[in-house]
């Protein structure tokens, strides 16, 4: 029965990408319906009951644990800079005290992760505030500064390469340049400051859709553990097939996903209880 079947929702982020390739392609997936959306989004649809699983910002399961159990083995970490979650800035990050940093209204983990980068490693109390806008150059003649996450923080930094190109500059002579303009990797920030993974995302499971539909959930781990290992191997031939082939190289694809972990080892769990005592800290 369609009601019956396992309603999952899909980032459609590059960085999920090899492992939704695998659902589509090499396994059954007659009882799963995907719904795409950004991840604010899945959030809110997997916390109202219309989601039965997704990949789920980090955030949102800890601030929601009764609500919640994580598939184990899984997530979208990396120890070191990830690419895809930039802050844009016109100035450099010690000098954000006080100043507005707009924040992607699709982002929620990279926001607390933002807020705690600011506080606890720079001392740094800022203003916030959500933006649907997609340019830095247009974000930043409004505000200090802007993060952006997925897919759109990397195509807003190769155009800002493909400038620095276009003008046979460098980049360091490009942020002394006017107008300034400075890129801060998050993860990359989190792992010198921690030396801990940093877990974005875990596939979050309801509990009501634990006990209902247990074959499925079971099924759709199973699937995602060959997913992940599916990926660590062919990464070559998924980026042949990937659609952000439009805007990125095929390999600096395959450059990228090497830099993401689909792993949930013992250092993640302690990297995300690290992230758990800061963002909730009262």
């Amino acid at each position: 029965m369609k009601n019956r079947k396992l309603k999952i929702g899909r980032i459609p982020y590059a960085n999920l990408f090899p492992i939704f390739h695998y659902l589509d392609n090499h396994c059954d997936h007659s009882e799963y319906t995907f719904i795409k959306g950004v991840p604010s989004k899945l959030n809110r649809m997997l916390r109202s009951g219309e989601l039965d699983i997704s990949p789920s910002s980090s955030i949102e399961f800890l601030r929601n644990k009764n609500k919640y159990r994580i598939l184990p083995w899984l997530s979208v970490s990396s120890s070191g800079p990830i690419r895809s979650i930039l802050l844009f800035s016109s100035v450099p990050i010690e000098a954000l005290g006080g100043q507005t940093i707009a924040v992607s209204s699709d982002s929620e983990t990279s926001a607390a992760l933002l807020k705690v980068v600011l506080k606890e490693f720079y001392s740094l109390n800022c203003r916030f505030k959500q933006t649907g806008l997609r340019s830095v150059k247009n974000i930043l003649a409004s505000v200090s500064a802007v993060l952006h996450i997925g897919d759109t923080a990397m195509v807003e930094a190769k155009k800002l390469e493909l400038r620095v190109k276009s003008q046979e500059l460098e980049k360091s002579k490009l942020i002394t340049h006017n107008p300034e303009l400075y890129i801060y990797d998050l993860g990359e920030i989190w792992d010198k400051q921690t030396g801990l993974p940093f877990v974005y995302a875990l596939w979050v499971v309801r509990k009501k859709a634990l006990s209902e539909k247990s074959g499925l959930v079971s099924k759709l781990s199973s699937d995602l553990i060959n997913a992940k290992e599916y990926a660590n191997n062919k990464l070559s031939l998924i980026a042949g097939e990937a659609p952000q082939r439009k805007w990125i190289s095929e390999k600096e694809l395959v450059k990228y996903w090497k830099i993401i972990s689909y792993d949930f080892t013992e250092k993640h769990m302690e990297g995300l209880r690290l992230f758990e005592k800061y963002a909730l800290k009262k």
